[in-house]
Order: structure tokens, then sequence, then C-alpha cells
């Protein structure tokens, strides 16, 4: 007969809490975001230095060039769910109070979800000239 230890208290092996299985998809979903971020922020300098000096008409025009909305456009999903991903660790680490850390939670994916659409309405109504 063998014994294996554990690090788990009594209490914790009655209540069977451990692990969500959650946490290493959140892991990588940030850190995949993060570097598709980085990539994408490569494009956005590209397309800024583009627009230096130019008058309204000719920014409009470049900005809605089919290759730059695209470039805006995956860098404004990458970015809000890296935010999301980000943010929702923050407040799970950080805020105690369950009342609170859910509320918040939910606030984190509405605000994400708001500036997500807002910025690509704002590309989308730029890009077909609306």
């Amino acid at each position: 007969m063998t014994t294996t230890s554990t690090m788990r208290t009594p209490l914790a092996r009655v209540r069977g809490l451990g692990s969500a299985k959650s946490g290493t998809a959140h892991f990588w979903h940030q850190r995949l975001t993060g570097l598709a971020n980085v990539v994408l922020a490569i494009g956005l300098v590209t397309i800024v230095l583009m627009l230096i000096g130019k008058p309204y008409a000719e920014a409009i025009r470049v900005i809605s060039h089919p290759f730059a909305s695209l470039i805006l456009l995956a860098g404004v999903i990458s970015a809000a769910v890296h935010m999301r991903i980000g943010m929702q660790v923050i407040i799970e680490d950080y805020v105690h109070d369950e009342g609170a850390k859910y509320a918040l939670l939910i606030l984190n994916t509405f605000f994400t979800i708001t500036v997500g659409f807002a910025s690509i309405y704002a590309i989308l109504r730029l890009s077909f000239g609306v």
C-alpha cells in the first residue's frame, strides 16, 4: 500500500476545489494576441508613417485601401481580446469581494465589446466611404 502526498487540505479535497482547467488557455490566448499585436503594430506604424503630411482626402484614400483596412481591423480585434484577457486576470487576482469581482468582469467584457465595435465601425465606415 502506497501513500501519495498531496498539497491539498482535507477540506479542499472534500469540496472538490482544484484547477478549473482554463488558466492555460487564457495564458496562451494572451501570448498569441500579444504576438499578433507586435506584428500588427508594425503595419499600424507603416500606415501612420504613410499618412504624415498628407491631406485629409489622401489619408482617407490610404485607410480605405483593403489591405490597410484589414490590418487595422485585425489589430483592433487582437488588441480588444488581449485587453479583455489582461484585465480579467488583474480583476481575478486583485479584487477579493466576489460581488465586485463579477460586476467588474461583466463591465470589462461590455467595455471591450463597446470599444471593439466602435473601432470596427469607424474603420469600416472609412473603408467603404459611407
